[in-house]
């Protein structure tokens, strides 16, 4: 284990994230997720481990990381990350196998279906816990009927009995009883499901003050699923522009620049810049940009978003490329990521010399 490992591992996050083990040529050969970095890093270099572990950490140069707000959010950058770089020692998920979605299917009589090829369609996700991608399609078939049975079924079937079907097996459905079915579910995605969690949690009250609490508890399950399932991800995007997402941090005259790249909907990568600057930040974000984008080999996207107002500026610039301050939404949250992000790396850059000073004049 070199200096460099283990001065990085004094100083890593305790939250969860992705990190990315590198060889002496800087190439990624691993990448894993962790709910704690600390932890799960730190594992690597010390104890017994198995062959393959063991290859690996022999290689091992350097190590890199992705502080996220979730385990879910870790688990989807992991699978990104891994699909971009092709890591030497990552075999799962490797190919191009990837998580479920919940597909609307586009057809004249729509199903809730299960699916991991993404094609026409509305589709929901991805979700890396496919027992939760089930249940949350089980609950908006609750919620949401569409059609359950097969076309070909000549009578009412057992789910339009019990309600989880809409019905074309023992009527005709008219294209406006599908229109309310399926924006429900729209709402649903679109923060809708708080309202519905509300609602389900007086039914539970209602249902334990009669006690009857064998309803009580299936609708307390009810609103765990839909906690669990609507757990915040911003690693993927539901409109797959290609975007970059640019978070700073500012201290002591330096300033750190994180460019995450999200392409086709996925946060696939990002480029760490942290230099000295004077004047105000805004300038220097801008001069930085420009050169950024000026620069060979960077590809240009349809979409920026930037964290404090020099659009107009960078507009003079770079006219093709929408340039957004975002105030709500999973765009502010994506640069919230970013800032975070810039805030660890700056972090460690000022702990980093500080221990190299100590080291020095320890010698």
């Amino acid at each position: 284990m070199n200096q460099t490992i283990k001065n990085k591992l004094k100083i890593l996050p305790e939250k969860p994230g992705c990190y990315l083990m590198k060889n002496s040529c800087s190439r990624i050969i691993y990448v894993g997720k962790a709910k704690v970095l600390k932890n799960r890093v730190y594992s690597y270099f010390v104890g017994s481990h198995d062959e393959k572990t063991q290859s690996l950490i022999k290689e091992i140069e350097d190590f890199d990381y992705i502080v996220t707000s979730s385990n879910t959010e870790a688990l989807i950058l992991e699978m990104n990350l891994i699909k971009e770089n092709l890591p030497k020692y990552n075999i799962l998920l490797k190919d191009d196998k990837s998580y479920p979605y919940i597909k609307i299917t586009d057809e004249r009589h729509p199903r809730l279906i299960i699916t991991r090829e993404v094609k026409n369609g509305k589709y929901f996700g991805p979700y890396p816990n496919v027992q939760a991608a089930n249940e949350k399609k089980k609950l908006l078939e609750y919620l949401y009927p569409l059609r359950r049975c097969s076309l070909s079924c000549k009578r009412a079937c057992l789910y339009y009995h019990l309600g989880r079907c809409i019905g074309p097996c023992a009527r005709e459905v008219s294209t406006a009883e599908y229109k309310e079915s399926i924006d429900g579910i729209l709402r649903f995605f679109n923060n809708g499901y708080k309202d519905i969690k509300k609602q389900l949690k007086r039914e539970r009250q209602s249902a334990a003050a009669r006690l009857n609490f064998e309803k009580a508890r299936e609708l307390q399950n009810k609103i765990y699923q839909i906690k669990v399932v609507m757990e915040k991800n911003i690693m993927l995007t539901k409109d797959f522009i290609d975007r970059d997402v640019v978070g700073i941090d500012v201290r002591e005259g330096w300033m750190c620049v994180q460019v995450f790249f999200v392409r086709k909907g996925k946060v696939t990568g990002r480029d760490v810049s942290i230099f000295k600057f004077s004047g105000k930040s805004e300038k220097a974000l801008c001069t930085f940009l420009k050169q950024f984008y000026l620069h060979d080999g960077i590809v240009i996207p349809k979409e920026v978003i930037i964290p404090i107002p020099v659009n107009e500026e960078l507009a003079k610039y770079f006219p093709k490329i929408k340039i957004i301050v975002p105030k709500r939404g999973q765009k502010k949250e994506l640069l919230k990521f970013a800032a975070e992000n810039a805030h660890t790396a700056l972090t460690e850059r000022f702990c980093l010399h500080n221990q190299e000073e100590k080291y020095k004049n320890e010698s």
